[in-house]
Formats: C-alpha cells, sequence, structure tokens
C-alpha cells in the first residue's frame, strides 16, 4: 500500500528507531536524520497548512450539492421522502440552495452547477469572491480505478485502498496512506522536509486535535496544544501541599541531568515540555486579534488558537508549520436531516472567520487550509440518514487559492447501478469512487508548501501512479 520496498533498509531501519523513540531524544534523532536527506528546501517567508478534519465521514451530496435542474431533479427523486423506501427523505429544497449558489468563473461542463448547504453562506461568499474552491470526488486510491477494475478480481494489479469504509481505517489511510496503526502521515512528512527551517522544530507541526498520525514525521514531532494554550507540565505548575517550595524543588529535580540512560532521557522530554510551555504561552499573550470568532464553537476555538499561534510565529521560530483541528460528529446514519446543517454551520463559520483572522495578521496568502474527513458518503439515503461511502468534496481556502472554480471532475447524479459508461465514478448506492486520488491533493499541498517534485514521492509514496495527464500531479487549486 506504502510501497514500502521503495525505502532502503537504512532507511527502515532509522524509521523504527525514531518510532521507538518518539518524544525522548528528538534533536539528536533529527540532527541525525539529516545527515542522510537534509532538509528540502530553505524558507525565505513564512507558509502553513492547515488541515480541517471532518470526523464520522461528511455528507457529500448535502454539503455542496448539484443544483442545475437535470442535476438536482435526479438527486431528488434519489433522496426525497418516499424514495427507495425512504421514510423521511434527506433532500434539501432547491429554493434553500438560491442563497448559496457557487458561481465559478468558468462555467462547468454539461451546465453542471452546485450549491453549498443552506448553512454555509460564508464559504460561499469566499467561494464567489475567489478565496476558496472544491475539489470533486476526492478519496484515497493507490492507482487509478475505473469501476470495472474496482470490480475485477485482480487485485494484484487493481489494489484498492486496505479496509474501505470503516472509520478508523479510512481516517488513517487519509492522512497516512496506510490503515489503523500507522505512524508516519504525510503533514509530518511536510513538517520532515521543512522543521530545519524553524528555529525551535517542535513548533512545526501542531495538533489543536489530540494525538494523530497526519502530523506524525519520521524527524518532526507533534506538538499538541490546547484551545487554552500550551499544555501545562502539571508538575511544574502545581503546588505541593500549598508549598511552593516544593513545586520549585520538583521541577528542578524533572530537569537535572544525570548518569542513567532512561532517567536522563525523561529528564530531557520534561525539560523541553516545560520550556515549550513557556514560550507558547509568551507568544500567546503577545498574539492578540481582533477578529470575531463565534462562541460555542469548538471548531471556531481551535481555530482561533491556531490564528494566535500563527500571530506568534516569530516568538515560536516558526517558518514553515503544519496544523490539524477537527470537528466530529458527522456518521449519521440517522438524523441527517436535522443534523448535518448544525454541523455545518459551525464549519462554515469557523473557515470564514479564520480566514477574516489571516487577513488581520497579514498572511492570508500564506494559510491555507483545506478539509478532509474519513470517507464521503452514499448518495442513497436509509431513511433520514446515509451510510458509508468513499469519495467526496472538499474545501480549499486561502489568499494563495485559485478560487472560484472547481477541480476535478463533476460525477454524475446517480446510484451507480447500472452499467452505462457515464455511471462510471459509481460503485453502488451512490457511493463515488474517487476520479482525484489523496496524493494529487496532498501534493498539490505540498508544492505550495516547498516540497520540491523530486521528494514528492518520499513524502506520499502512491503519488507515482498518478502522474499522467488525466491523473496530473499538481491539481492547480494553489
Amino acid at each position: 500500500m506504502t510501497s514500502s520496498h521503495d525505502f532502503s533498509r537504512r532507511k527502515f531501519l532509522r524509521q523504527a528507531g525514531h518510532v521507538s523513540l518518539s518524544g525522548m531524544v528528538a534533536p539528536w534523532l533529527a540532527n541525525l536524520a539529516t545527515i542522510g536527506e537534509a532538509a528540502a528546501f530553505t524558507a525565505s517567508d513564512y507558509k502553513a497548512l492547515v488541515c480541517v478534519f471532518l470526523f464520522g465521514g461528511n455528507d457529500y451530496a448535502n454539503t455542496v450539492v448539484t443544483y442545475d435542474t437535470d442535476s438536482y431533479a435526479k438527486y431528488y427523486a434519489i433522496r426525497a421522502a418516499g424514495s427507495g423506501g425512504n421514510t423521511s427523505g434527506v433532500a434539501l429544497s432547491q429554493a434553500s440552495l438560491a442563497a448559496t449558489e457557487l458561481k465559478p468563473t468558468q462555467a462547468l461542463a454539461g451546465g453542471r452547477k452546485y450549491a453549498l448547504n443552506p448553512s454555509m453562506p460564508g464559504l460561499t461568499q469566499l467561494f464567489n469572491t475567489g478565496k476558496a474552491a472544491v475539489q470533486l470526488n476526492v478519496g484515497p486510491l493507490v492507482v487509478p480505478l475505473t469501476r470495472a477494475q474496482y470490480n475485477s478480481s485482480d487485485r494484484q494489479k487493481y489494489p484498492l485502498p486496505p479496509k474501505l469504509f470503516s472509520h478508523n481505517d479510512q481516517q488513517s489511510v487519509w492522512q497516512s496512506s496506510s490503515p489503523e496503526g500507522s505512524t508516519i502521515g504525510w503533514g509530518g512528512r511536510f513538517g520532515d522536509m521543512a522543521y530545519t527551517n524553524n528555529s525551535n522544530s517542535l513548533f512545526t507541526c501542531i495538533s489543536l486535535s489530540g494525538n494523530n498520525v497526519f502530523l506524525s514525521g519520521e524527524s518532526a514531532l507533534q506538538y499538541q496544544c490546547s484551545t487554552s494554550g500550551a499544555i501545562a507540565v502539571r508538575a511544574s505548575s502545581s503546588n505541593f501541599f500549598y508549598q511552593p517550595e516544593l513545586r520549585t524543588a520538583f521541577t528542578q529535580m524533572l530537569q537535572k541531568s544525570s548518569t542513567h540512560l532512561l532517567e536522563n532521557t525523561y529528564n530531557t522530554v520534561m525539560k523541553r515540555g516545560i520550556s515549550a510551555q513557556g514560550i507558547v504561552s509568551q507568544g500567546l499573550s503577545g498574539a492578540s486579534l481582533r477578529t470575531t470568532f463565534p462562541s460555542g464553537n469548538k471548531l471556531a476555538d481551535q481555530l482561533k488558537t491556531v490564528a494566535q499561534l500563527i500571530g506568534a510565529r516569530n516568538t515560536l521560530g516558526a517558518k514553515r508549520q503544519v496544523f490539524m483541528v477537527s470537528l466530529g460528529g458527522f456518521d449519521l446514519h440517522d438524523y441527517l436531516d436535522t443534523r448535518h446543517g448544525p454541523l455545518l454551520k459551525q464549519l462554515d463559520e469557523a473557515m470564514t472567520a479564520f480566514f477574516a483572522a489571516t487577513q488581520e495578521l497579514g498572511v492570508a496568502n500564506q494559510v491555507t487550509s483545506f478539509t478532509a474527513s474519513d470517507f464521503g458518503r452514499t448518495l442513497t439515503s436509509n431513511g433520514d440518514g446515509s451510510d458509508h461511502g468513499w469519495g467526496s468534496h472538499h474545501f480549499v481556502v486561502g489568499g494563495a487559492v485559485k478560487g472560484a472554480a472547481f477541480y476535478g471532475s463533476a460525477p454524475p447524479v446517480s446510484v451507480g447501478d447500472s452499467s452505462a459508461p457515464e455511471d462510471q465514478w459509481h460503485v453502488g448506492q451512490g457511493r463515488l469512487l474517487p476520479s482525484t486520488s489523496v496524493d494529487q491533493y496532498a501534493a498539490t499541498l505540498a508544492k505550495w508548501f516547498g516540497v520540491s517534485a523530486t521528494e514528492l514521492p518520499t513524502v506520499l509514496p502512491n503519488l507515482k501512479n498518478f502522474g499522467t495527464p488525466n491523473y496530473p500531479a499538481d491539481l492547480g487549486f494553489l
């Protein structure tokens, strides 16, 4: 799946060593790694990528909604109440989509039109003013596939992503090209290429979404932060029996060098954590924002902290950064008609406020945010929800985005049960067979970030299978 045979024995051993020692001797290991493979590029400016992961599998059909008369009629026939045994239906009314119609500078072929969910006026405006784009039908692939090849029994010639339709595995495949248990993600590999540009490499990959494989690199470590700021090392911030003297003594013990290898390594980690806490706290204290973020919105809270960390980039010593934030709740087998809109409203308000914050900070052209999710969902409804799918539509937002445009191929509106040629991008129940791979999506982001074309195969092992005119490595949205 990840073309491990392409990696040398030396690199495999170094990677295995990094996994086992992750978080212990990172500076030493990072320097060791650069002996054989120097940093990919020298950054003279600042750039950041922000992954917005929608956990649970976002329903593509009610997010980027087909809107032209012919396609909408097909969509409604499949999703409306009474269709296919639906009891309540999950179709959005065409009238409700008028205010969120997407107006690309170049019309789609065949008269196709799209609108966003009515809960997404902010992203609609960003799209229509050229600050956002939509990548159509993207998802994990090992090699390009037609529906006939998907149905083939020759998995050696036509391999599939492992464990399709499984939440945990497809979250991992999206983030790392491997199923659950993977230890290195493509965001972390971006960090591997860039971390030596930062005076403090620890702040290259920052998660506001807990521990995740996306930001785990071979050399770059994942720094976890909370919406309240740096996560404190409690032993250095709590009083023991109300005695600050004991806290001071214990803090000194935690950071003291030792001749014992394990004790010294533990103290090194603690010392680094305490130091990072101080640097982040100092940086955030001087990174105020006038931009208003919506209250009661967990995703907005995360993105506000990301914006503040970007505002503190000089204090953090960062020129290249990769962030991850997330929003859950998208596994809507039921209640899609009532719960999906409010989730998309949170996404819309959070990403819109974040873009405004980057404008305030003067880095809108240097920060690109993008969405990802476990998978799309079925176009068919199971009553008042949808089931696990594959390909989906995603957003890219930022000043560097070639916006007011759709990228990739607009799939026909179908459940994919016929053998008609136009149905080739469906594999049943309206599940989209991706016409664009995650590797291509990631490669486009990587090239903008500064990863060279020769280094892309290391970052994205399956990319070599997509460098053709029909499957370009650079999708063109940046």
